[in-house]
């Protein structure tokens, strides 16, 4: 059976590789290159559904400073070894400014994709040049191509989670060409997404953006619960931040059901921009990938 496996940004064929091999009669050279680091990553919980938000802490003890910028990879892998989804970003502090017997610490969002899996999943690490796809030693138990098992968690089912509807003021979902996996939803000027009430306190989770550069597009959304104003949240082009904000039981009332609001300050209907060539005549406020709803534990 051939599978394919992703190696920082690109595929390689194991059977293709095996033919190589084969071939040459070729042997794997021990790597003696100095580690740059030890690589550590925690999950904030062992048990992730899917569909989910999960923080992740990544934290590499420094031996020595890179000589150009890497990214950091992370694959995440069924107990088959088959790739599930990636994670892929840059670190917090660049590695060019990494201080050998420094810890660089940094902890970021993770959302779990839909996928049709359940069961134990492994969290793979590395760093890699974008350019020439370079992968950097670490200190790990390395996998046999620089890459390193650091964390393990076990995927369950979507039913562990709070079920969001989203009501009015949504465009349909979009999904990137480039990546199925990245998916988003444009609103109106309002739009509105209902869940039933946990009866507790809860963080409502969101990641949004808006990449258009039009002078008029918005700003800012302002989120409600119910007319109750939450929070006033920047948007920008920029990469699009993971945002948490505190919902408590009081505020959330006694209701079955239980509604948060985006109100955009700007909307634009990119079609009737002066000199634009689209022909979308959508009204869009703001673009988002993820909403989700944590209650207490």
């Amino acid at each position: 059976m051939q599978r394919s496996v992703r190696t920082g940004g690109l595929f390689l064929s194991l059977s293709l590789v095996g033919l190589v091999c084969a071939a040459s009669s070729c042997s794997k050279a021990e790597d003696t290159s100095p580690a740059v680091a030890q690589a550590e990553v925690a999950l904030e919980r062992a048990r992730v559904p899917q569909g989910s938000p999960v923080d992740v802490t990544y934290r590499f003890k420094v031996a020595e400073t890179p000589s150009s910028p890497y990214r950091v990879f992370v694959h995440v892998v069924d107990a088959d070894e088959e790739l599930m989804w990636t994670d892929d970003h840059e670190p917090s502090k660049p590695t060019t400014e990494w201080k050998p017997g420094e810890t660089v610490e940094y902890t970021r969002t993770m959302f779990v994709p839909m996928y049709p899996y359940v069961g134990s999943a492994k969290v793979i690490v590395g760093l890699y040049d974008r350019a020439g796809n370079q992968r950097l030693k670490l200190g790990n138990t390395d996998r046999g191509d620089r890459s390193y098992q650091v964390a393990q968690f076990d995927l369950v089912p979507i039913t562990e989670n709070v079920y969001l509807i989203y009501k009015d003021g949504w465009h349909p979902a979009e999904i990137a060409p480039e990546n199925p996996a990245i998916e988003w939803k444009w609103t109106r000027k309002e739009a509105t997404v209902a869940f039933r009430n946990p009866k507790r306190d809860a963080t409502f989770i969101i990641q949004m953006d808006n990449p258009s550069e039009v002078a008029g597009a918005a700003s800012e959304v302002e989120l409600r619960l119910g007319e109750q104003p939450i929070a006033m949240v920047p948007v920008g082009a920029d990469d699009a931040p993971v945002r948490k904000f505190q919902l408590t039981a009081s505020q959330m009332g006694s209701g079955d059901m239980v509604e948060v609001r985006l109100v955009a300050n700007r909307t634009i209907v990119p079609a009737l921009e002066a000199g634009s060539k689209s022909t979308d005549t959508r009204e869009l406020g703001v673009r988002v990938f993820h909403a989700f709803v944590q209650p207490t534990s």
